[in-house]
């Protein structure tokens, strides 16, 4: 083989592994969304356009928490998924659902869609209602934590907890308070500093004060990092610019195994080039996501 050739061989079997690495690379980090549907039930999971919009939202997710699931019959969900492995056979989706939650007869559920074939939920806990199902005198939250412990053999932390949370707009900061309440129980109980508080909490705009963040324990204790700050923006409609949703992590491993600037809100509407009139009809938050750096030694 002549000098030249060898040289172009060489030069594609360089350029072939740099692509793999560049391929392999996207795929092994993962990446952790939450998303609130708003009411979702019957009626959006017979709707193929609302369907297809959340088949590409959720498919961009190893694990996605899926907020305000609000169907009696609990075939939405199963439908939901069943289409996603249709919609994404390279993968397949499970999920894990909680109790139906809320004061008196409104009624919501938090859902874990998860990829079997990337991690595994070793556990899940619905936190207790204070004082009883009929005490709602200390009961802080309108709908109580639910909590999932996941085994990632991909990523650098291998072993976390998720904490879901849906904050009533009413008291959203007292049940940021009470989320530190939560941890401190939860590390009682598993043992783990590795913890991620997810979900649409209120955390924004009229909801919240200054003189109120300063009572939330969360806010205060410098080993809670929020991941998505004040500024943003986590809500579609063009008339709003609130940052309702949040990550917090808490926990050395886990911190040090985020991908720097990994943690942002993902704007559908602009994504998917979709109208204020189709918004409306879809309704929800902005989806939000942040990605675990995996054990591949080339990332």
């Amino acid at each position: 083989m002549s000098p030249q050739k060898y040289c172009g061989v060489l030069l594609n079997l360089c350029l072939l592994l740099v692509v793999g690495l560049c391929a392999l690379s996207v795929t092994s980090a993962l990446k952790i969304c939450a998303f609130n549907v708003q009411s979702f039930g019957e009626s959006k999971a017979n709707n193929r356009r609302v369907m297809g919009i959340l088949m590409k939202i959720l498919s961009r997710c190893d694990l996605c928490l899926i907020q305000e699931v609000r169907d009696q019959k609990g075939e939405a969900i199963q439908s939901l998924v069943k289409d996603l492995n249709r919609f994404d056979q390279s993968n397949t989706y499970s999920y894990v659902e909680s109790e139906r939650l809320g004061r008196k007869t409104y009624k919501e559920q938090y859902v874990y869609i998860y990829r079997n074939n990337m991690l595994k939920v070793k556990e899940l806990y619905q936190y207790p209602k204070a004082g009883g199902e009929e005490n709602n005198e200390t009961d802080v939250f309108a709908r109580e934590p639910f909590i999932v412990r996941i085994h990632s053999p991909t990523t650098l932390v291998k072993d976390f907890v998720l904490i879901g949370q849906h904050t009533s707009p009413k008291t959203a900061m007292k049940e940021m308070d009470e989320l530190y309440s939560v941890f401190k129980w939860l590390y009682k109980k598993w043992k783990t500093e590795n913890v991620m508080i997810l979900g649409d909490l209120n955390a924004g705009c009229s909801y919240v004060t200054i003189k109120g963040w300063r009572a939330v324990r969360l806010r205060s204790d410098p080993r809670f990092r929020w991941l998505i700050g004040d500024e943003q923006d986590t809500t579609v409609r063009e008339n709003t610019h609130c940052a309702y949703d949040r990550i917090i992590v808490h926990g050395r491993e886990i911190i040090s195994s985020i991908e720097t600037g990994s943690a942002q809100p993902f704007n559908f509407k602009e994504r998917y080039q979709l109208t204020e009139a189709e918004v409306t009809e879809f309704g929800g938050n902005i989806s939000f996501s942040l990605s675990l750096n995996s054990t591949n030694p080339f990332l």
